[in-house]
């Protein structure tokens, strides 16, 4: 039984059409030590489709994220999500000499999709000259937020404290970041300085649309800092303009890695539900398919009789 809020969301959002999804499908990526492969998931009918880019967090793969690629790619999105080097089936753990590189790996990944396009299209039976490839968005959750923070202009901090490479890319026009890195500095783990380098974020450069998710009650174990950590996306970067707060969620925002994933610690179908509805509407506006679903949706969250969260705008 839907709630009262999720009635609402689907009444702005709209109703889902079927779905295709195609997987694996391989990318050409001659300096990657394994090949990249992607899943791509579209709506059976429409055109001027725009596109998802979606970065797994830690240990996932193209496969996971299904309760937020399916529900995208059903309300209108081709939905793209590649498997990046850290994922499990990869089998690269810290020692592996390959690993601190790979968060460059990842940000590589995402323009790699971006340049081969073409092939994204002719993976899917149907889907040939139905992209709009002026309406691109790229979303991350956990580590897949980092790797999507760089890619909308985030920098990473160098050994010296100054700013580095901008890795971003005019393609990708709007963004959303689900539980994603904060600032670093003393307030890191000491296993998060030795094995994570691009945990020394600079947002000021970050001026891409985007919208941040966070739970109220993510603690990391990278960082000393409490659930505020995952908000400094928002508070720092100028192109962030809005923040959703998930109440009671933790890092998996309820569920969103999978259905019935065990390493969820926060279960909960209607914040998932919630989210998916929030972040269609988000897209909708962002990319230009409705420039009313977002402020509805953000309405309509704060405005609950029962909240499950909030939306902060600046």
């Amino acid at each position: 039984m839907k709630s009262i809020i999720v009635d609402t969301l689907d009444g702005i959002v709209g109703v889902g059409s079927p779905v295709v999804s195609v997987a694996p499908v391989q990318l050409s990526a001659p300096d990657r030590v394994i090949p990249l492969e992607v899943r791509v998931s579209a709506p059976v009918n429409g055109t001027n489709l725009p596109v998802v880019l979606f970065s797994h967090g830690n240990g996932w793969n193209l496969d996971g994220y299904a309760p937020l690629a399916a529900f995208w790619a059903s309300r209108g999105f081709v939905v793209i999500q590649p498997t990046h080097l850290d994922s499990r089936r990869n089998m690269i753990d810290f020692e592996d000499p390959r690993f601190p590189t790979i968060w460059t790996e990842r940000i590589a990944d995402l323009t790699r999709i971006l340049d081969q396009l073409d092939t994204v299209e002719e993976s899917v039976p149907g889907l040939a000259g139905r992209i709009d490839r002026s309406r691109i968005a790229a979303a991350g959750h956990s580590w897949g937020g980092q790797t999507v923070q760089s890619i909308l202009g985030a920098r990473v901090f160098d050994a010296d404290g100054l700013a580095g490479t901008d890795m971003s890319d005019n393609r990708v026009t709007a963004g959303m970041l689900f539980a994603a890195t904060g600032l670093g500095g003393d307030d890191l783990h000491p296993f998060a300085k030795a094995n994570f380098p691009f945990m020394r974020p600079s947002f000021a450069e970050m001026n891409t649309p985007t919208l941040v998710v966070a739970g109220d009650l993510d603690q990391s174990k990278m960082s000393s800092r409490g659930p505020d950590w995952f908000t400094d996306a928002y508070t720092q970067g100028p192109g962030a303009t809005d923040l959703i707060t998930l109440y009671a969620a933790e890092h998996g925002l309820g569920g969103i890695v999978g259905y019935e994933v065990a390493e969820t610690t926060d279960e909960n179908p209607e914040r998932v539900a919630v989210l998916q509805r929030m972040s269609t509407a988000y897209l909708r506006t962002a990319l230009h398919v409705d420039e009313n679903s977002w402020p509805q949706s953000r309405a309509a969250l704060n405005d609950s009789a029962e909240p499950i969260g909030r939306v902060d705008t600046k």
